[in-house]
């Protein structure tokens, strides 16, 4: 059963909401942990992101009003659940959320779940030096392919805005892997 309108009928009906919910977790689950883990690097801040964003699906599924797609709508939460994770770090640590970010590059090399060679985690630091709106756009279109539709949905900004935003990434991440 892969039919959104009939799982959130699922989901919002009393009767088959666990069922309904254990079929989502099962659909999204891997989805949406790699779109965290493009924003916070780190496994184990994920997997509790992960935690955080099923748990806020689940409370607010009866006011998902059905106007974006299901999966943008869940991809919008996991989004501001790790902006919000990120934002809360750096008030933790006193620091920007942007040196958060750089923490999290310079600890990918000690991860024993990352599996990256240099050039890749070359890539994460080009990436970690961009504005966090980039971030996440280079992320959604680079690494999960996402169309720019589904990426307005989520982020709630027109597609002409999300081109120039990946096109200027783009244009920044090359400079920063030839200037090294």
């Amino acid at each position: 059963m892969t039919d959104e309108s009939q799982l959130l009928e699922q989901l919002q009906s009393n009767t088959t909401k666990e069922r309904a919910f254990k079929e989502l977790i099962s659909l999204y689950k891997e989805r949406l942990y790699w779109h965290i883990r493009n924003i916070l690097k780190s496994h184990e801040d994920t997997d509790d992101v992960l935690q955080n964003t099923f748990i806020k699906i689940y409370k607010n599924i009866n006011s998902f009003k059905g106007e974006s797609k299901l999966y943008s709508w869940m991809y919008r939460i996991a989004t501001n659940e790790a902006i919000t994770f990120i934002n809360k770090r750096a008030k933790q640590l006193q620091i920007t959320s942007e040196e958060v970010q750089n923490l999290a590059i310079n600890n990918l090399k000690s991860d024993v779940y990352f599996e990256g060679e240099a050039i890749q985690l070359k890539l994460q630091q080009a990436i970690a030096t961009l504005p966090q709106k980039q971030q996440l756009v280079f992320n959604m279109r680079y690494f999960e392919d996402i169309k720019y539709k589904d990426m307005s949905d989520i982020l709630q900004t027109s597609e002409g805005a999300l081109k120039a935003s990946y096109h200027l990434a783009v244009k920044k991440i090359e400079e920063y892997l030839t200037n090294d």
